[in-house]
């Protein structure tokens, strides 16, 4: 039987489409919470939530670029008038953009990536807050082991910058929200099963940086075999939780150890 420790609860997940997203907003509906599904398309949150549906959980599926500060002012204008509350905030929306040698990154190619990972979870987590802060909440940013404890990964310049700024965020919006009862933590996830890599463009990059070699794999728990968006969801749902009431501005890495070694 789960555990419905989210019961009267509403809690946010954007990226909600798929992957990690989609993990963590299943799972949270699953422990009782009312999820607000953001998608970037309304299609995507249309799916979800009627996977969520069919579990006997409640969604209210909506569709944002969350790069776009006037779209999720928007549906958090919504979460107020429909739902009256927010408890929990997911922001997980992003992208890997284009990993390219930095005399080949393109300006604009920099500024999509770091628009959509790194402004987009500001303009989450800046028009949660005044909801959040009504009765309390938490707060949970996917980050990444990538440009917080690795840097192996050449070329990724954009997209480590973009998960460094998230840590940054996090902590900083933890001492600032802490006084009015809300908590913001980060999860760093490794390698995980999910379908971002699909919508990654790599240009040159082979013989960028230096060559490592893990003759045993290079995730010590596992292996070759990446984590799974359940365990990182797993993780989310611990911070959200009344299990973690006295943790706050901390990083939590989903790895299997990757970062150890990587």
């Amino acid at each position: 039987m789960a555990v419905k420790d989210l019961d009267g609860k509403v809690a946010l997940v954007t990226g909600a489409g798929s992957g990690i997203g989609r993990a963590t907003a299943v799972l949270l509906a699953r422990r009782g919470a009312a999820v607000v599904a953001l998608g970037h398309s309304q299609d995507s949150a249309d799916d979800v939530a009627d996977e969520i549906r069919r579990q006997g959980g409640t969604a209210l599926p909506v569709a944002a670029d969350v790069a776009d500060p006037d779209a999720v002012r928007d549906v958090l204008a919504r979460v107020g008038q429909e739902l009256g509350r927010l408890d929990v905030v997911v922001a997980n929306a992003g992208v890997n953009g284009v990993w390219a040698p930095l005399d080949e990154l393109a300006p604009e190619e920099w500024a999509s990536t770091i628009a959509t990972n790194l402004t987009g979870t500001f303009h989450t987590v800046r028009f949660a807050v005044p909801l959040l802060v009504r009765q309390g909440g938490s707060v949970v940013v996917v980050s990444s082991i990538n440009g917080t404890r690795t840097f192996s990964n050449s070329g990724a310049s954009a997209y480590a910058t973009s998960k460094a700024g998230q840590v940054a965020f996090a902590r900083m919006a933890a001492v600032e929200l802490g006084p009015r009862g809300v908590r913001v933590n980060a999860v760093c996830p490794g390698a995980i099963d999910t379908e971002i890599d699909d919508n990654t463009e790599q240009r040159h990059t082979d013989d960028l940086g230096v060559p490592a070699e893990f003759p045993a794999g290079q995730i010590p728990l596992t292996g070759q075999e990446p984590g799974v968006a359940a365990q990182v969801a797993d993780a989310i749902a611990y911070l959200v939780s009344d299990a973690a009431s006295h943790v706050t501005g901390t990083e939590v890495f989903v790895d299997g150890g990757q970062s150890l070694i990587a």
